[in-house]
């Protein structure tokens, strides 16, 4: 069993930068890969990015390649968001899961933890 706590959402302008933390509990935490999903007003929700059990390797959404960056320390059982150059677009839910495997997959289907969201919104 995880439990997966987030942290760092917030207002921010267009343009600024946010970093989402998401804590978890349990052990063998690298034995988990970890993938960030969002879900704005009225929409389904959706693969941001993920990270494998490692770290060693990492996939991300079309639409924050190159401006967000997922990261994990496996020793503080944390993973991150780094999440640079915000768009309108990127206002939404974010939420942290973990999947029972040490590869990382885009399906939120395919995680079977999730944290309680927290909220980024971004103004223009």
């Amino acid at each position: 069993q995880v439990q997966l706590v987030e942290s760092g959402g917030g207002l921010v302008q267009a343009g600024g930068s946010l970093r989402l933390s998401c804590a978890a509990s349990g052990r063998t935490f690298s034995s988990y890969a970890m993938g960030w999903f969002r879900q704005a007003p009225g929409k389904e929700r959706e693969f941001v990015a993920a990270i494998s059990g490692s770290g060693g390797s990492r996939y991300y959404a079309d639409s924050v390649k190159g401006r967000f960056t997922i990261s994990r320390n496996n020793a503080l059982k944390m993973v991150y968001l780094q999440m640079n150059s915000l768009k309108s677009d990127d206002t939404a839910d974010y939420y942290c899961a973990a999947r029972e495997s040490v590869t990382a997959r885009y399906g939120a289907n395919r995680y079977d933890y999730w944290g309680q969201g927290t909220q980024v919104t971004v103004s223009s």
